[in-house]
């Protein structure tokens, strides 16, 4: 059966379906020998011989999902040309997998990572991001004015953010333990936000991604997800 090119690469593993796109316009792949490089092209995974890089690529039928709890110091790619520590550097699997999202360099906290291109953009699309919930320490402790100012949304350069959630957890040694909810992903989103309420990140967790949790995993460490937390990722 014909499907798109960028569906069928994405199902095979190589990325996601979006990233397949900017990899066939990059001109890396090719279809029975021939280079394609323009989006639109159809294929027969049973027919035609598709390779990315000069390397044949198949449906992998085993789907495989992950959470990682991402220590800093950590680039959530699975490449770096600066040969920096990648997630790959922590989750060695025999699949081909990605992360769906990032977290910032020197954040921690759960990420997300699949061989199976059909679920990423129900986790990432802009008009389906799943709300997620950090743990934050931040230097200072906020007001009421700045919580009500972080909550209704701040302009942090170009972009006003949508209504976030903010609450007070602790506090010790002057600073605040916080919890933040949000449902975007800019990059630094939360840090730009803190800083323009004067309170910048001193530290930054994330310890769930909608009904996906952290649960028990150390720095580090990474597990597969159960039965009940693959359905709730189809269910979105």
């Amino acid at each position: 059966m014909e499907e798109r090119l960028q569906k069928y690469m994405a199902a095979c593993g190589v990325a996601s379906r979006r990233k397949c796109e900017e990899i066939i316009l990059s001109g890396r792949v090719k279809v029975n020998g021939i280079t394609i490089n323009e989006l639109g092209t159809k294929i027969n995974g049973d027919i035609d011989e598709i390779t990315v890089d000069n390397k044949n690529i198949f449906i992998e039928e085993r789907k495989v999902y992950i959470a990682l709890n991402k220590p800093e110091g950590y680039i959530s790619t699975v490449k770096d040309e600066r040969g920096r520590k990648t997630l790959l550097d922590l989750v060695k699997v025999k699949e081909r997998i990605y992360p769906i999202g990032r977290l910032d360099y020197d954040t921690s906290g759960l990420i997300l990572l699949t061989n199976d291109g059909s679920i990423y953009n129900k986790i990432i699309h802009p008009r389906e991001e799943k709300q997620k919930k950090y743990i934050a320490i931040l230097k200072g402790i906020p007001r009421e004015k700045e919580l009500v100012m972080f909550k209704s949304g701040i302009n942090i350069g170009g972009y006003v953010t949508a209504p976030a959630n903010i609450n007070i957890l602790s506090i010790k040694n002057g600073n605040s333990k916080v919890s933040i909810f949000i449902h975007e992903g800019k990059n630094r989103q939360i840090r730009r936000m803190c800083d323009k309420i004067n309170h910048p990140v001193i530290e930054l967790k994330r310890t769930a991604i909608g009904k996906i949790t952290l649960s028990n995993l150390k720095k580090g460490q990474w597990r597969y997800l159960n039965e009940n937390e693959i359905n709730y990722l189809y269910s979105l």
